[in-house]
């Protein structure tokens, strides 16, 4: 069997790729020739970034935060990522399965335990190991892990998907841009925002799974302690799983990504629900709505909290180290959520990739941390600190230790350590690859499968040259750059949404009146308007009127436009029934109306008569009818024209032609680089409706 030309044909993006790989080779080949040097150099240009722009980080982080709710909770909220007639794609369990997974189900499984237990040993501030120091333990770890981190995530995936569902622009970081420098994101400036979206994927990705497979590590010799805690077990066990990676990449984002992420957060909940069951489950209860209280009311002031008056460097060690490594892979986690949220709402994607995982992170450290705090405080188990400040990966397994079935438990959290290892590594290729194709959907497997061996290529260095430190440093530091971008994406949606308010308003008066207005103009009387009412016609009479009205006005629209040097195509399709004219400007977005047969159940206010046909439905069947609704590039308008002539179809088409011509002034208005061109465009054709 042969394999086709085009499913080996790459569709890599060479100004993209070859700058983020021979950045990626020069790091690997320097931590491997002085691991040391290499070290000095990255803990120095870290501690200067802490010093100088920690507060930038903070800052950014909180406008983040703020952008997303309020754009969440206005009117803008009901703009569905996607044309407004998709539905989602996939049900909200496998949806939030999938971003939960990808997002930071290993940092969970690292630091739910071990986060707790070292902010008791050593707090910021204050006594340690007494009362205050469990309740600020508890505090700190629900802000690093809150909402603050879900809205780094929630603003790269909200833009991504926005802009590449909603007008058709690629699925890639550049394309956040446009609202602010337009067509140029297709040149060095696009490609200079995509190559650092990659390297800090590679480098948050390759940093995640170090630590991930340092965790299985310590399992497996908890499980079995013949098996040596060794950089070699480590390097062993990544070309494993990065293998079993390639399997579910192959395999495709249904098959695989899906199932493995349905799988992850069935046993992350099992783990949850056992320990939540045999451990303190009153103290548990008692401390996650005590804690979430105090987190809901000191979130402002935790959140501008830089610890000025401080010499300590702790905020640099832990806050701004994890906001930074948060912003370093956001394009990683935020273009993966893109992916698997066409369908949705803002208000819904909001509301899904903030509120849920958040209250479930917030569980989780309330089962897993307070259940450490009380072993430590209530039961007296004060060794637990010292073996997690030696090993911070050995902690989930010294917690399984003093509960029930430990060795079950234990194996059971290798599993899924390793399943997040899979998702992360498989869902990390799958976005490497979009970024590095300019956004295509339809890339070979094979450049996927590159992708994923390069990640376990990457971390299975670091480990063996000792230079994951220095990576993890190299993470914040890319952060830094790309944390400007984040903000300069959020000006480009901003303008966005104000564009399309205002084709909103251009638009709301045909929407409402075109249905009714169109007849009136083409000399129906009111009865004739009563009747299209109350009639609910076949599928045959309205099939009919699609292909003949409603195809061959569009053909007259298609004729005048070519004799006024507009190009435009006419399609018709038979399943699903629809014609739709194509309006083409090379610089613009098509204008799309479209004719679309619908079908729908007659309602209960029908008069009785109709069911009294010859052709009426059985008991076991509905009464259908049919419409020919209207659709344009934004969806469906929800307005039946059958029964027009082809005068009020034409007339149709070409008020809701005004306005996109309208759109695309007012746009011009918006953004001024394109004032020139669109006038150009639309000089000559402003009386085309007029036309009889």
């Amino acid at each position: 069997m042969s394999v086709s030309k085009t499913a080996l044909k790459s569709t890599l993006l060479l100004p993209v790729f070859i700058p983020a790989i021979s950045v990626i080779l020069f790091i690997i080949l320097g931590t491997l020739s002085n691991p040391e040097l290499a070290g000095d150099f990255f803990a120095s240009v870290l501690a200067s970034i802490t010093q100088n722009f920690g507060w930038f980080y903070m800052l950014a982080v909180a406008l983040f935060l703020v952008f997303i709710v309020a754009i969440a909770i206005s009117p803008w909220g009901n703009i569905k990522l996607g044309p407004d007639h998709v539905e989602a794609e996939y049900t909200f369990t496998a949806w939030f399965a999938m971003l939960f997974s990808a997002g930071y189900g290993i940092a969970l499984l690292f630091f739910g335990v071990a986060e707790p237990v070292l902010h008791f040993a050593s707090p910021p501030e204050g006594a340690a190991e007494t009362i205050g120091a469990a309740e600020e333990a508890m505090q700190i770890a629900f802000f690093h892990w809150g909402f603050h981190i879900w809205a780094i995530y929630g603003l790269v995936g909200l833009t991504l998907a926005y802009f590449s569902f909603r007008h058709n622009l690629p699925l890639s970081m550049r394309s956040t841009l446009y609202p602010l420098i337009g067509d140029r994101i297709y040149g060095p400036i696009g490609h200079t925002v995509d190559t650092f979206a990659i390297l800090g994927t590679v480098f948050g990705l390759a940093t995640t799974l170090g630590l991930s497979v340092t965790q299985i590590n310590a399992g497996i010799h908890y499980l079995i302690p013949t098996v040596p805690i060794s950089t070699s077990v480590q390097i062993l066990t990544i070309v494993m799983i990065i293998s079993l990676a390639i399997f579910s990449v192959v395999a495709g984002m249904d098959k695989g990504i899906k199932r493995l992420s349905l799988l992850n957060i069935g046993l992350a909940i099992a783990l949850m629900i056992f320990v939540f069951v045999v451990g303190p489950t009153i103290f548990i209860l008692e401390t996650f709505l005590q804690n979430t209280g105090s987190y809901l009311g000191n979130i402002i002031e935790r959140t501008f909290d830089l610890q000025a008056y401080s010499s300590s460097d702790w905020i640099g060690n832990w806050t701004i180290f994890i906001f930074g490594w948060t912003i370093a892979w956001a394009p990683f986690v935020g273009l993966f959520i893109a992916k698997i949220s066409k369908g949705r709402t803002i208000r819904q994607f909001v509301l899904g990739v903030m509120l849920v995982p958040t209250l479930f992170t917030f569980f989780w450290f309330s089962v897993f941390g307070d259940t450490a705090l009380h072993l430590i405080m209530q039961e007296g188990y004060h060794g637990f600190i010292q073996a997690v400040q030696n090993d911070h990966a050995i902690a989930l397994f010294q917690l399984f230790e003093h509960l029930p079935m430990s060795g079950v438990m234990s194996t059971l959290a290798v599993i899924l350590i390793i399943t997040f290892f899979v998702t992360s590594a498989d869902s990390g290729a799958l976005v490497l690859d979009s970024l590095a194709s300019e956004g295509s959907l339809t890339s070979p497997v094979w450049q996927r499968v590159f992708w994923a061996a390069l990640l376990g290529t990457v971390a299975a260095v670091l480990l063996l040259a000792g230079g994951l430190k220095a990576l993890q440093t190299a993470s914040i530091v890319s952060a830094l750059p790309f944390a400007i971008i984040m903000l300069i994406a959020m000006v480009g949606m901003w303008r966005a949404l104000m564009i399309e308010s205002h084709r909103e308003i251009s638009l709301q008066s045909a929407v409402r009146h075109s249905g009714g207005k169109a007849m009136e103009l083409g000399g129906l009387n009111w009865k004739d308007r009563l009747a299209k009412l109350v009639e609910y016609p076949n599928k045959e009479d309205v099939s009919t009127f699609i292909r003949d009205v409603a195809h061959e006005s569009m053909e007259t629209v298609q004729i005048e436009l070519k004799r006024r040097g507009w190009e435009s195509q006419v399609y018709m399709d038979d399943d699903p029934l629809r014609t739709r004219i194509e309006v083409i400007k090379s610089e613009q977005m098509a204008f799309i109306y479209e004719v679309r047969l619908c079908e729908f159940v007659i309602p209960g206010f029908a008069f009785s008569e109709l069911l009294l046909e010859t052709d009426a439905p059985t008991e076991t069947e509905e009464a259908l009818y049919y419409r020919a609704e209207v659709y344009l590039r934004e969806g469906g308008e929800a307005y039946d024209v059958y029964g027009y002539d082809r005068h009020n179809m034409i007339s149709d088409i070409l008020n809701h032609f005004e306005h996109y011509l309208h759109k695309l002034h007012h746009s011009a208005e918006l953004l001024p680089w394109s004032i020139e061109q669109h006038e150009k465009q639309l000089q000559p054709n402003l009386n085309l409706n007029k036309e009889p």
